[in-house]
């Protein structure tokens, strides 16, 4: 089993940019009608390999953005970019939320269906090959997402843990 990418990145320190993922009303049914409420899911990221998500509950829409991206800020995890793209293929799973992540070729773009998308645009990931295999329930699609990225190992720490360099890590 492949060493889990466990870099915490405490929020002060770098500049992070929020995207929202999903935005869904909620009626409370009660004695005297329905209530109204919103629950949104953010990512936030600085586009340079940091990258977090957060749910956020309240009965105004910009409170419920603004909570999701201060939880966001409070679960941000480091993820290897090389050369723009992924180091290596990797699998992530959440629940019953499958994704597939294949690294690309410069010019490719991000190819990834909708909350894929935000979470590798936000983490700074520029070309890269995606696949939700299981739910497309944007929750679990999301934090299966970033499951995958934490998965993921350093390219730089293999080679010199092998004592090669990174083109013969990566030219074989």
């Amino acid at each position: 089993m492949a060493k889990q990418n466990e870099n915490r990145v405490k929020p002060a320190e770098t500049e992070l940019k929020d995207k929202l993922v999903q935005l869904n009303r909620v009626a409370k049914v009660t004695k005297g009608g329905r209530t109204f409420s919103f629950a949104a899911i953010v990512v936030v990221g600085d586009g340079n390999g940091t990258v977090g998500h957060g749910l956020g509950k309240a009965r105004d829409v910009s409170e419920a953005i603004t909570k999701a991206a201060d939880d966001a800020k409070k679960n941000l995890v480091k993820v290897p970019i090389y050369k723009g793209t992924i180091p290596h293929e990797v699998l992530g799973k959440f629940k019953a939320g499958k994704v597939l992540l294949k690294p690309a070729s410069d010019g490719t773009g991000v190819i990834a269906g909708g909350s894929m998308r935000a979470v590798l645009e936000i983490a700074g990931v520029h070309n890269v090959l995606a696949k939700s295999q299981g739910s497309s329930n944007p929750h679990n699609v999301v934090k299966a997402t970033i499951e995958a990225l934490k998965n993921l190992r350093d390219p730089r720490v293999i080679a010199k843990t092998r004592k090669i360099t990174l083109e013969k890590l990566f030219n074989g």
